[in-house]
């Protein structure tokens, strides 16, 4: 059977009533594996022997055997009746529907009510779940695949205990690490900084900690997908050798990066660091950067009120959130049609609000005409000026290794109150490891340090350069906002018909214009 033409194994749907659905699943897609080859040829080899045909492919790759098939992305919609009229179910072994019995009991008996076939290669013909040998023996297959998943399981649960307890890293690295392997497929080496993906959330980090009232994950999030930075789900596919699925960055997964304590470089489980005997983090290697750091960015990140006027704008226009109506003081909106090019104008009074009933006449110019007089007023007045980068300093080390015995000593305190050291010599070990820690946080305590904080430091661009090497439009609009622009359009009736400066007082960006 496995020598079946293969135009007529595979047609549309027609109708005949063997019109069946190809499903192929597996967990893990490798370079080197067969294993989708081998499921089709029995796939056809099952439709043929009834004289069938495919009418499509369900092929669920990266997913689990324990996943309902009914949730699964490719099977799920047809289970669903989401995807069109077919007369049935062929898989390769009962083990591609699921590894679940109660699973593939439920799609084998919604195969048997609905009328519907289902067939797997190796067994003579298609099922008849009315048949209670029938039903026995695909009981048996589906459990026999059930217990194998439970025994993956409890080996992989076996593996990860063995290897966090020698600290190993196992499963899939954090952002902006990688991990070394000295021969191809074999086992982990050590861990490192990725040579790309360390830069970009060191940068964002930067962002946030210089700007933390404006600079938003949000607006971080939004930065990176314009710029085409890979996602993490994404750059981990890539860095294996896998396709990129397109998917955009996250403002929350960016925010649990940058919070995580993976980020200081630790060996975690359950989002906590692993600690050794001493009760200390275990550390993979150089971390993205220090606990004094970390502790900035959670209080930059902390939930706060934070207004809408120092959001980042997102907008595809370089003037929106920057141009304001010379006459009512509003923001300027931007109107496109098909058959006039986009403008901006102020649309308060139109909107009836009260601060624009005087708004008479409301201005309104060309967004290139205005845009380019922006951008030649800008480089004319700040063009050669240096940038200067404002990023945190985490001082001498003293205060990063305070905050690491800190850690440490609330991370052994929160255990105890959890009942972890109850027992006798659990108890002396405890008390033991927290006055050494208390000693060596008094020691620490007493030595001079020079304190974390935000420091300017000069980039060797100009602000020109920056401008003309920002990839697009929002790139260099966030030029504009950092150094706190602001153009007020009037109408054509006044003498001045835009005027373009910098906002004064405690609005303006300490690293505007130097």
């Amino acid at each position: 059977m496995r020598g079946t033409d293969q135009n007529v194994i595979e047609q549309p749907y027609d109708g005949c009533g063997k019109c069946l659905l190809g499903v192929r699943r597996l967990s893990r897609m490798k370079l080197v594996t067969t294993s989708p080859e081998r499921q089709r040829a029995d796939v056809l080899a099952a439709a043929a022997s009834i004289g069938g045909h495919i009418i499509g492919w369900a092929d669920d790759w990266e997913v689990s055997g324990a996943t309902d098939p009914v949730t699964r992305p490719k099977l799920g919609p047809w289970l669903r009746d989401e995807r069109g009229p077919y007369d049935g179910l062929v898989a390769a072994a009962v083990d591609r529907l699921g590894r679940n019995v109660v699973d593939c009991l439920n799609t084998g008996y919604k195969m048997r009510d609905e009328g519907k076939l289902l067939l797997t290669h190796g067994h003579d013909g298609p099922w008849d779940l009315n048949d209670s040998v029938d039903e026995n023996r695909f009981t048996m297959e589906a459990w026999g695949a059930q217990m194998e998943l439970r025994a993956i399981q409890r080996r992989n649960r076996d593996a990860t205990v063995k290897t966090r307890a020698a600290g190993r890293p196992k499963g899939k690295p954090s952002y902006g690490f990688r991990y070394v392997r000295v021969v191809m497929g074999g086992k982990i080496d050590h861990v490192a900084l990725h040579p790309h993906a360390s830069i970009v959330i060191r940068e964002v980090a930067r962002r946030i900690l210089a700007d933390p009232e404006s600079v938003t994950p949000s607006s971080e999030a939004a930065r990176l997908n314009r710029a085409g930075e890979l996602s993490p789900a994404d750059h981990l596919a890539v860095m294996y050798g896998k396709r990129a699925g397109g998917r955009p960055w996250q403002p929350t997964s960016l925010k649990n990066i940058l919070l995580s304590e993976a980020a200081l470089g630790y060996l975690m489980h359950k989002q906590r660091p692993v600690v050794d005997q001493e009760g200390n983090p275990v550390r993979l290697c150089e971390g993205l950067w220090d606990r004094a750091t970390h502790e900035a960015l959670k209080r930059a990140l902390a939930a706060r009120d934070t207004p809408f006027k120092g959001r980042r704008s997102v907008r595809e226009y370089l003037l929106t959130e920057i141009a304001v109506c010379g006459q009512c003081a509003n923001r300027l909106y931007t109107q496109t049609s098909e058959d006039v090019p986009p403008r901006y104008v102020c649309t308060a009074r139109n909107k009836g609000w009260q601060s624009a009933r005087n708004c008479r006449p409301a201005p309104l110019v060309w967004a290139e005409k205005l845009d380019s007089y922006v951008e030649t007023w800008f480089l004319e007045e700040f063009g050669g000026g240096l940038i200067y980068e404002t990023v945190f300093d985490p001082g001498n080390g003293v205060a990063e290794r305070m905050a690491e015995v800190r850690a440490t000593r609330e991370r052994l305190r929160s255990d105890r109150e959890a009942g972890l050291y109850d027992s006798p010599d659990d108890a002396t070990w405890f008390r033991e490891r927290y006055a050494s820690l208390s000693q060596e946080l008094a020691t620490l305590e007493r030595e001079p340090q020079r304190v974390p904080g935000m420091i300017h430091r000069p980039t060797g661009e100009t602000v020109a350069d920056r401008w003309h090497k920002a990839p697009d439009v929002q790139a260099r609009k966030e030029i504009l906002m950092d150094f706190r622009v602001r153009v007020t359009l009037f109408p054509v009736s006044r003498p001045a018909r835009y005027v373009a400066g910098l906002m004064h007082g405690p609005d303006r960006h300490p690293d505007a214009a130097r």
